[in-house]
Order: C-alpha cells, then structure tokens, then sequence
C-alpha cells in the first residue's frame, strides 16, 4: 500500500488486554530509538503479566482497516493467545518506515510487499517474507463510465497516480499495455481532479477510493483491478528478520499459522471482534468502509484465490515470486542479476487449507 491512499490521522497499538495510543512518528533514526525505548518498556510489562505469553508487536503499512482484519480478528478472538503470543499490533502511516523499524528491533515482524522484498536484497537488508496474505494486490485505475471498457482504452487518457507507482505498476502498465510517460499526471490522495475530467482515471486502492468516488461523486467507477491483468506481486506480506528464522524459527511458524487461521475467523466467520479493535484503533473508520473493505476483498479474492485455495491463505509459491521478478526486472526495476529468492521462504506455509481451519 504504502502511500497509495490518503489515511486519516494518528497511530496506534492495539493488544488483547488494552489499546497504546501513540502519536505520529517521525521517519529518521530517532524514530527506531524512540519504538525501540517504547517496546522494550512494553516488553518488560507484558512479560510480567502474560506468563508463558510470549510478546510479539506487529507492525502493519497502514492505518488500521478491513484490509488488516485477520490480524485485529486473531488478537480480540485469542488465537494468538492459543499459539502462546501476547501479540500488540502497531500501525503504519506515511511518516513510517517500516523496514527501518522491523530491523532495528523496534518490532518483530512487518507487514511488506512483494516488490520491497527484493529491493531489501539489493540493498542488503536481511529481512525476508514468511507468508502473503493478500495473492492480489488491490491496486487498481479507476476510470469513469462510458469512457473504457478495457483497460487498453485507458491508453493516451491522463492517469493520476502517486510517486511511487513509478518504481512499482507503472513499469509494467508501459511494458504490458504501451502506457506511456506524458499520459502521467500527479495524484495528491484527492479525488478532486479525477471527478473533474471525464476523461481521465486515477489510481486507487480497491477497497477505498471507488466508495470514496461513489460517494463524493454520485457514480461508481469503472475499476480495473491491476492483478487481474497479470501485475502479480505478494502484498500484506509477513516480513521478519532472516536472524529470526533462523534463530527461532518455532516462534515464526507460531505467528504465521496464527495468523492465517485469524484470517479465515475474519472472512469465514464473525468478523466483528477484530471490526471493534480496528476501530478503537481507528477511530475514522466507520462501519461502511470495513463493510465495504471486506466485500471487496471476498469479491475479487484478493485474499483467497489462485493457489491460497488449496495451500491456505499465506501461500507463496517459487514460480509465482520468479514471474515477478522476471517481469519488473525486464523494466528495470530490478537488477536481473539480484538473486530474488532470498527475499522470501516457504518453510512456514502451504500447509493446505484443512490444516488452518478454526
């Protein structure tokens, strides 16, 4: 997700027993000293009080919404608890970076995506991803009615989109379709420009802007959702450490098959436990959005379809983190010679669906 959206405000950490208000944070190294200082007090304090529990915090990319709520579900349901984690979840926000956060220790595991992943390994970052939550990114162009079917049509159409679709979908809107550079025009999370040209489309986040758009706008958008024409990264990603996995990885499985099994209670159940913590946590979202968020992500299978329909929810597979790679690499996003599969393993899932069901 990263800056795909415009948030609202403020940034908190939610645990079972209580809610951590915190205020935005400042990207820079002072900003992992600071979480450091404040987990480790967390620590101190969970670990008197959560016997055997062991403290796990979990930071997430964005501020908490229907997207996160297999994680929310599995904290305010005890499957964490049940896997003998005292987990705390921190959100993210745009002053965040999380990779900095996840290793300087401030937090355990990280919520990432697939395209950051290989990056780190670039960049020599030892961290890798344990389980994708998300098979589909919910990256999607939003176009007006009438004026594309397919998104070819979309070809020559001014699109805003964010600084960061430049090193993420762009490359390969260009490559895949024929996009081309002068159709670029800068998206400042507003809908603003958008509902004032008919023919334009603007980049969104499946389960946000189009409601947003309905909403301020009086239409539903077009929506092509970016997966499904063949633009195919992990997104909600589990990141930890690599000295992690390597040191404990019992403590990993623990809080991947938790987690999984927090999604299917989330989607497959009642979901209103994790609806709650999210907005305590959140207080600017409101029963419509995550109503909304969660059709969303059952209509389109952003969370189970493809192999996650026989592996399980978390399923990553070889071919599918090579197609990847391959396909950004041709455009330059990556380094062809950079060996991808460091950024990732497949020790701590597909286990197959009946082995996460609750």
């Amino acid at each position: 997700m990263s800056l795909l959206r415009y948030p609202p405000q403020g940034i908190y950490g939610v645990t079972r027993r209580k809610l951590l208000q915190y205020g935005a944070l400042a990207a820079g190294s002072g900003l992992v000293a600071a979480c450091a200082s404040n987990r480790n007090t967390a620590t101190t304090t969970n670990s008197a009080t959560s016997g055997e529990l062991t403290p796990i915090t979990y930071g997430t990319n964005w501020y908490a919404q229907a997207e996160h709520g297999g994680f929310y579900q599995a904290v305010a349901t005890g499957i964490y608890e049940e896997y003998g984690l005292d987990v705390t979840i921190e959100m993210g926000g745009p002053q965040v970076n999380g990779t900095q956060l996840l290793m300087g220790g401030a937090i355990d595991f990280f919520m990432g995506y697939a395209s950051d992943a290989i990056k780190a390994v670039e960049e020599g970052i030892p961290k890798v991803t344990v389980a994708a939550i998300f098979q589909k990114d919910p990256q999607v162009l939003l176009a007006h009615p009438g004026q594309a079917e397919t998104l070819e049509d979309l070809i020559g159409k001014p699109i805003f989109i964010s600084s960061a679709a430049n090193v993420t979908y762009w490359p390969f809107l260009e490559a895949r379709f024929g996009f081309t550079e002068d159709q670029k025009r800068t998206y400042n999370f507003n809908a603003g420009p958008f509902l004032a040209d008919e023919n334009s489309a603007q980049q969104g986040y499946l389960s946000s802007e189009p409601l947003t758009i309905q909403k301020e706008g009086g239409f539903e958008p077009v929506v092509f959702l970016l997966a499904d024409f063949g633009y195919d990264p992990y997104s909600t990603t589990i990141e930890c450490r690599r000295q992690l996995v390597e040191q404990d990885p019992d403590l990993v499985q623990r809080f991947v098959d938790a987690s999984i099994k927090g999604w299917y209670s989330y989607l497959e159940g009642d979901p209103s436990p994790g609806n709650e913590l999210i907005k305590q946590a959140n207080p600017e979202m409101t029963d419509e959005q995550i109503a909304y968020g969660i059709e969303k992500m059952q209509e389109y299978g952003i969370v189970v379809s493809g192999e996650a329909e026989t592996l399980g929810i978390g399923a990553m597979t070889d071919e599918r983190w090579q197609s990847f790679f391959e396909t950004m690499a041709e455009q330059g996003v990556f380094n062809s010679e950079t060996d991808y599969t460091q950024a990732y393993t497949l020790d701590f899932v597909n286990k197959g669906v009946d082995a996460y069901q609750v």
